[in-house]
C-alpha cells in the first residue's frame, strides 16, 4: 500500500441518517489498550495503536443523584422504560451530573446505554454545540468498529456550522485507524492541518506507530519531520514514540491531558 501527504478533503458517507445502533449483542470492549488486533479481509490480522492511550471520563465521582438514574437506566428492560427513565429522571439532572453519568457508563462499558442518553440530550442547548461530547461518542464508536456511524457523526457536526477541534479529529483518526482504513486516517490528517487545527502529540504518536507497524517508514518518517513544527521538545516525543510500546508514564499522562479538556 502506497501513502502520500498530498491535501484531500474527507469523503464522508451521509447517505444514512444517524441512527441509534441495534447493539443487545455487543461484547465488552476492553478499556485503555493501546495496541489491538485487527482482521482484513484476506483474514490476516495485524496490531493497530488506537485511541485507547487514556480514558475519556474524569475523576470525579458521579453524583447521588446521577447514580440513581444509573441504576434506574440500568433495571430499565424496555425501550418505553428507558424512554420514561430518560424523560423523567434524566432530564432533571445538571448539566455537570448528566455529563458524569456519561463517563460512568463509558466505565462500567454500558455502550448501548451510552447511546441512549448520548441521543437524548445530543440536540438539547447547552449539549448540542459540545465539541467533547461528540468526540467521546466518536471515540466509543472507533473503538466498536462501528466506522459508519463515526462518520456520520462527524459529518453531523460539521453540517452544524461546528468546527471540529484537535481532539474530535483526533478520535476520528484514531477509528479509521483501528478499521484499517490509513488511507482516510491521512487524508483527514491533511484537512485537520488545512482546517487550522494543529495535531496534538496524540495525533502523531497514532499516526506514526501505525505507519511503522504496516512499513509506511518513509510517510511515517515525513510525520517525524513535522513533529517539529506542531509539538513541543520534538526530539524528546520521537524517541517515546519509537518505543515499542507505551510506559505507564507516557500512558498517565495522555489520559491526564484528555481529561483536563473537557
Amino acid at each position: 500500500m502506497l501513502l502520500k501527504l498530498t491535501p484531500s478533503v474527507p469523503s464522508f458517507l451521509p447517505s444514512r441518517n444517524f441512527q441509534q445502533p441495534l447493539l443487545s449483542n455487543a461484547k465488552p470492549v476492553p478499556h485503555f489498550t493501546s495496541i489491538i488486533s485487527v482482521s482484513s479481509n484476506n483474514n490476516n490480522s495485524r496490531n493497530v495503536i488506537v485511541c485507547g492511550l487514556r480514558k475519556i471520563y474524569g475523576k470525579r465521582p458521579p453524583s447521588k443523584e446521577a447514580i440513581r438514574v444509573i441504576h434506574s437506566l440500568k433495571l430499565a428492560k424496555t425501550d418505553e422504560k428507558l424512554d420514561h427513565v430518560l424523560n423523567s429522571d434524566l432530564s432533571r439532572l445538571l448539566k455537570g451530573d448528566v455529563l458524569d453519568l456519561l463517563s460512568e457508563l463509558q466505565r462500567q462499558n454500558l455502550f448501548h446505554l451510552y447511546v441512549k442518553v448520548f441521543n437524548f440530550i445530543r440536540e438539547e442547548p447547552g449539549y448540542n454545540t459540545l465539541l467533547s461530547l461528540y468526540s467521546d461518542m466518536i471515540l466509543l464508536f472507533g473503538r466498536h468498529k462501528m466506522i459508519d456511524m463515526a462518520e456520520e457523526l462527524f459529518s453531523q457536526v460539521m453540517s452544524k456550522g461546528l468546527k471540529p477541534d484537535t481532539r474530535m479529529y483526533t478520535e476520528m483518526i484514531g477509528a479509521y485507524i483501528q478499521v484499517g482504513m490509513t488511507e482516510k486516517a491521512i487524508e483527514l490528517y491533511q484537512s485537520m492541518k488545512e482546517s487550522g487545527c494543529s495535531p496534538s502529540r496524540l495525533t502523531f504518536m497514532i499516526l506514526i506507530r501505525n505507519l511503522e507497524m504496516i512499513g509506511e517508514y518513509e510517510l511515517a518518517a515525513t510525520l517525524k519531520e513535522e513533529c517539529f513544527e506542531y509539538v513541543e521538545f520534538p526530539d524528546k516525543f520521537i524517541r517515546e514514540v519509537e518505543q515499542k510500546h507505551p510506559g505507564k508514564k507516557e500512558m498517565s499522562q495522555s489520559r491526564m491531558k484528555v481529561s483536563s479538556g473537557r
